[in-house]
Protein backbone atom coordinates (compact mmCIF):
# COMPACT_ATOMS: atom_id res chain seq x y z
CA UNK A 1 0.00 0.00 0.00
CA UNK A 2 1.25 3.52 -1.26
CA UNK A 3 1.40 5.84 1.77
CA UNK A 4 3.04 9.20 0.92
CA UNK A 5 1.81 12.71 3.26
CA UNK A 6 1.37 14.06 -0.26
CA UNK A 7 -1.41 11.76 -0.95
CA UNK A 8 -5.21 13.16 -0.18
CA UNK A 9 -6.74 10.28 1.54
CA UNK A 10 -4.91 8.51 4.09
CA UNK A 11 -4.69 5.24 1.98
CA UNK A 12 -5.16 3.96 -1.34
CA UNK A 13 -8.87 3.03 -0.49
CA UNK A 14 -9.82 6.74 0.64
CA UNK A 15 -8.77 7.84 -2.93
CA UNK A 16 -10.26 5.33 -4.81
CA UNK A 17 -13.80 6.58 -2.68
CA UNK A 18 -12.70 10.40 -3.00
CA UNK A 19 -12.57 10.24 -6.92
CA UNK A 20 -15.83 8.05 -6.70
CA UNK A 21 -17.53 9.92 -4.62
CA UNK A 22 -16.27 13.39 -6.76
CA UNK A 23 -17.14 11.51 -9.80
CA UNK A 24 -20.66 10.92 -8.74
CA UNK A 25 -21.00 14.68 -7.83
CA UNK A 26 -19.69 16.22 -10.69
CA UNK A 27 -22.07 14.30 -13.04
CA UNK A 28 -25.01 15.27 -10.96
CA UNK A 29 -24.21 18.58 -11.38
CA UNK A 30 -23.77 18.28 -14.79
CA UNK A 31 -27.38 16.58 -15.09
CA UNK A 32 -28.82 19.58 -13.28
CA UNK A 33 -26.96 22.14 -15.45
CA UNK A 34 -28.62 20.08 -18.58
CA UNK A 35 -31.93 20.06 -17.02
CA UNK A 36 -31.65 23.77 -16.30
CA UNK A 37 -31.10 24.14 -20.19
CA UNK A 38 -33.26 22.04 -21.48
CA UNK A 39 -36.23 23.06 -19.22
CA UNK A 40 -35.76 26.77 -20.12
CA UNK A 41 -37.19 28.26 -23.02
CA UNK A 42 -35.23 30.93 -23.85
CA UNK A 43 -31.62 30.90 -22.24
CA UNK A 44 -30.73 34.88 -21.97
CA UNK A 45 -27.98 36.44 -19.82
CA UNK A 46 -30.92 37.44 -17.40
CA UNK A 47 -32.09 34.10 -17.05
CA UNK A 48 -28.32 32.44 -16.59
CA UNK A 49 -27.74 35.10 -14.27
CA UNK A 50 -30.94 34.43 -11.78
CA UNK A 51 -29.81 30.45 -11.90
CA UNK A 52 -26.80 31.15 -10.16
CA UNK A 53 -28.17 33.78 -8.06
CA UNK A 54 -29.71 31.17 -6.57
CA UNK A 55 -28.11 29.88 -3.02
CA UNK A 56 -28.54 26.14 -4.19
CA UNK A 57 -26.59 26.61 -6.90
CA UNK A 58 -23.77 28.34 -5.51
CA UNK A 59 -23.46 25.74 -3.00
CA UNK A 60 -23.58 22.83 -5.92
CA UNK A 61 -21.50 24.99 -8.01
CA UNK A 62 -18.73 25.33 -5.21
CA UNK A 63 -19.32 21.64 -4.03
CA UNK A 64 -18.54 20.25 -7.68
CA UNK A 65 -15.92 22.84 -8.30
CA UNK A 66 -14.17 21.57 -4.95
CA UNK A 67 -14.75 18.29 -6.12
CA UNK A 68 -12.96 18.66 -9.73
CA UNK A 69 -9.76 20.03 -7.72
CA UNK A 70 -9.86 16.71 -5.55
CA UNK A 71 -10.53 14.65 -8.46
CA UNK A 72 -7.61 16.19 -10.44
CA UNK A 73 -5.47 16.20 -7.95
CA UNK A 74 -5.54 12.65 -6.82
CA UNK A 75 -5.22 11.94 -10.47
CA UNK A 76 -1.94 14.09 -10.78
CA UNK A 77 -0.72 12.81 -7.78
CA UNK A 78 -1.13 9.14 -8.88
CA UNK A 79 0.86 10.05 -12.40
CA UNK A 80 3.12 11.75 -10.79
CA UNK A 81 4.11 9.39 -8.25
CA UNK A 82 4.28 6.57 -11.19
CA UNK A 83 6.05 8.01 -13.90
CA UNK A 84 8.62 10.47 -11.79
CA UNK A 85 10.74 8.56 -9.69
CA UNK A 86 13.21 11.36 -8.90
CA UNK A 87 12.06 13.17 -5.78
CA UNK A 88 13.13 16.86 -6.26
CA UNK A 89 11.38 17.08 -9.76
CA UNK A 90 8.06 14.93 -8.35
CA UNK A 91 7.86 17.61 -5.48
CA UNK A 92 8.16 20.89 -7.68
CA UNK A 93 5.50 19.60 -9.50
CA UNK A 94 3.61 18.39 -6.87
CA UNK A 95 4.24 21.83 -5.65
CA UNK A 96 3.22 23.90 -9.13
CA UNK A 97 -0.68 21.94 -8.95
CA UNK A 98 -1.02 22.57 -5.91
CA UNK A 99 -0.69 26.12 -6.03
CA UNK A 100 -2.18 25.85 -9.51
CA UNK A 101 -5.29 23.83 -7.84
CA UNK A 102 -5.55 26.55 -5.21
CA UNK A 103 -5.50 29.31 -7.23
CA UNK A 104 -8.61 27.57 -9.28
CA UNK A 105 -10.36 27.43 -5.85
CA UNK A 106 -9.98 30.66 -4.74
CA UNK A 107 -10.52 32.22 -7.99
CA UNK A 108 -13.64 29.77 -8.61
CA UNK A 109 -14.90 30.97 -5.13
CA UNK A 110 -15.05 34.65 -5.99
CA UNK A 111 -16.42 34.08 -9.50
CA UNK A 112 -19.38 32.36 -7.69
CA UNK A 113 -20.42 34.15 -5.23
CA UNK A 114 -19.49 37.48 -7.10
CA UNK A 115 -23.14 36.82 -9.07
Amino acid sequence: MVSNASALGRNGIHDWLLVRASAMLITLYIIYLLGFVVITDTLTYEVWRGFFASSFTKVFTLLTLFSILIHGWIGMWQVLTDYVKALAPRLLLQLVIVVALLSYAVYGTVVVWGV
